[in-house]
């Protein structure tokens, strides 16, 4: 490790005179002058491809970290002159050096759950479901409920969903709840369904829905959306210690992935955990932590606003829902699913009673804090859209930055209007890659034009900010920024491209994945770019993805992390070779 692991240095008087020039550095208006013969950075990477994302210098070959920030950004030679007896200094062998990725949505401590949870994400067939679901059970005690799961019943030969009866006999003592990788369905057994009470008799419950058998009536196992609710409530929350591991692996593996900041859409009590784990030193991690819209009252009535905290761990956002998912049939649309003509999908509890959701939004918006909303389906955008315009037309202009979450599919008419009231468009671009195989036949290929409308949102005016949504898709940005560019689905039926004229280029992807995420969480000052006085949060590639085919993105790989200066992940094949 180096003096960077530790907290940050101040700057020199002899390099910098005063307050003033301090400030203008950090906001990267005047350039770092030359450092005087006393100054030495802590850490130096050089003989780097470094694609800063900086329209003032975009591109460099070394930069200087001094403490937790960027001292300069230059060529070899001109960061030579920081290096000194206690500077680390790593030869990155033309490695090519981004910010470090800001991942704008995830589940974070789902995410490190999942890490050590059942894993049906693959699984090809119910049967292979099912088999995987009865080792893991044989491996735990029977009291011990089974969640995760991330199962995609898309990926089965006819795409059947599951139902109770598949893992009964596996599991006649212990509980499950095993959710599609959406979030927005889950399958029960019979035991998790008896110890909740649900049976034939049972309500749908506003916002959700339990399948029943068509013949019988009898709940089959799968719950839709607020139908969930009925049985996870009954699941015991995780112990302290559990949620620590959790966060733990969640943070860890982030840094083996270049993922530097994350924005958490489910953080809720969590941050208790974060910050415990900030506080011993173990969070490799800046983390934007959403609470439920329905809690606004809560920050609001302490006066709480958005983005507040440190550089590390923030709050003062809220995450609000409008609707399901596509894959669920709960995605909210003006027209009927093609191939379930009977539903348009679900507006989510929190559009009821009518009127409920623009109360919460324009009280959330007096308080100074930050509302997103999740829309996959057109209807969901549309009526999202209104909200966020209505409100700012009634409460005047100022900087709130709105955001939809997944802004997935669009109606054409509505996609300048992303631009036009500066809501910006949180994307998830994996998704495309993988929802592409199977959209035709949920909407059919017309409403499929503007699904996952990338390169329509951007000359719109609008701002994008990608992320994974993991654990629903996999955190690595590389197979998104890959999915974004290329929009190659994952069954290899769409070589160039599912709806090939929505791609965008590479460094629009990286853009979404850094400059726009930061934006998106009011820190576009501090991080998203390598500029001198900004945060040294940077990542380190095997290859130039700017260079190689788009098709070789997704195999690039992760040399080296850096997070305030720090070193928190190298990879054991660039250990190996520098040795």
């Amino acid at each position: 490790m180096t003096r960077a692991d530790t907290s940050a240095r101040a700057w020199p008087v002899s390099l910098l005179s005063g307050p003033w020039l301090v400030l203008a550095i950090a906001m990267n208006t005047v350039p770092v002058p030359a450092p005087a013969a006393s100054l030495s950075a802590d850490l130096v990477i050089r003989n780097a491809r470094v694609q800063t994302l900086d329209p003032a210098q975009p591109t460099a070959e070394a930069i200087a970290i001094l403490g937790e920030q960027i001292a300069a950004v230059g060529a070899d030679a001109q960061i030579r002159a920081y290096i000194g007896p206690e500077t680390r200094v790593v030869e990155a062998n033309g490695g090519l050096l981004l910010p470090g990725f800001n991942d704008a949505h995830v589940h974070f401590l789902s995410g490190g759950f999942q890490l050590a949870n059942v894993d049906l994400r693959d699984a090809a067939s119910p049967a292979e479901f099912a088999q995987r679901i009865a080792r893991f059970a044989a491996r735990r005690t029977p009291a011990h409920w089974i969640t995760g799961g991330d199962w995609d019943h898309e990926r089965w030969p006819g795409a059947p969903l599951p139902t109770r009866q598949l893992i009964d006999a596996a599991t006649p003592q212990t509980p499950v709840l095993v959710s599609r990788l959406d979030g927005h369905m889950a399958l029960a057994n019979s035991h998790a369904l008896a110890l909740a009470g649900v049976t034939r008799d049972t309500q749908d419950p506003p916002g959700g829905l339990i399948v029943r058998h068509p013949a019988s009536g009898e709940p089959t196992g799968i719950l839709k959306d607020a139908a969930m609710s009925l049985v996870s409530r009954f699941i015991p929350r995780a112990t302290r210690q559990e949620r620590l591991a959790a966060a733990r692996a969640a943070t860890q593996y982030a840094a083996s992935l270049g993922v530097t900041s994350v924005q958490d859409m489910s953080a809720g009590a969590d941050v208790g955990v974060y910050q415990e784990l900030l506080q011993r030193g173990e969070l490799l991690t800046r983390i934007y932590a959403m609470a439920p819209l329905p809690q606004w009252e809560r920050l609001g009535a302490v006066g709480v606003r958005a983005a507040f905290g440190n550089s590390r761990l923030r709050i003062g956002g809220l995450k609000g829902f409008s609707d399901g998912s596509l894959g669920s049939t709960t995605a909210w649309f003006f027209e009927p699913y093609s191939d379930a003509p009977e539903t348009r999908g679900l507006p989510a509890d929190e559009m009821f009673p009518d009127g409920a959701m623009l109360e919460r939004v324009a009280g959330a918006d007096r308080a100074g804090l930050q509302v997103v909303i999740h829309a996959i389906g057109d209807r969901a955008n549309h009526e999202v859209l209104s909200l966020f315009e209505e409100v700012a037309r009634t409460a005047g202009a100022r900087d709130r930055r709105f955001r939809i979450e997944h802004a997935q599919h669009l109606r054409r008419e509505d996609l300048a209007r992303f631009g036009a009231a500066g809501v910006i468009a949180s994307m998830q671009p994996y998704h495309c890659a993988d929802d592409g195989r199977w959209a035709g036949k949920r909407i059919g290929p017309a409403r499929c034009r503007t699904t996952y409308a990338f390169r329509s949102l951007l000359d719109a005016g609008t701002t994008l900010a990608f992320g994974s949504d993991w654990t629903v898709a996999p955190l690595n940005p590389l197979l998104g920024i890959a999915a974004a560019v290329t929009r190659r689905t994952l069954d290899g039926r769409h070589p160039d491209g599912w709806v090939p004229e929505e791609k965008i280029s590479v460094l629009e992807a990286v853009r979404a994945y850094t400059v726009g995420s930061a934006y998106a969480e009011f820190q576009e000052h501090l991080k998203g770019t390598l500029a001198p006085g900004k945060l040294a949060d940077a990542v380190l590639l095997d290859r130039n993805i700017f260079e190689i085919d788009p098709t070789e993105i997704e195999r690039a790989k992760v040399h080296m992390t850096v997070l305030g200066g720090r070193i928190t992940y190298e990879s054991p094949e660039w250990m190996t070779s520098r040795r």
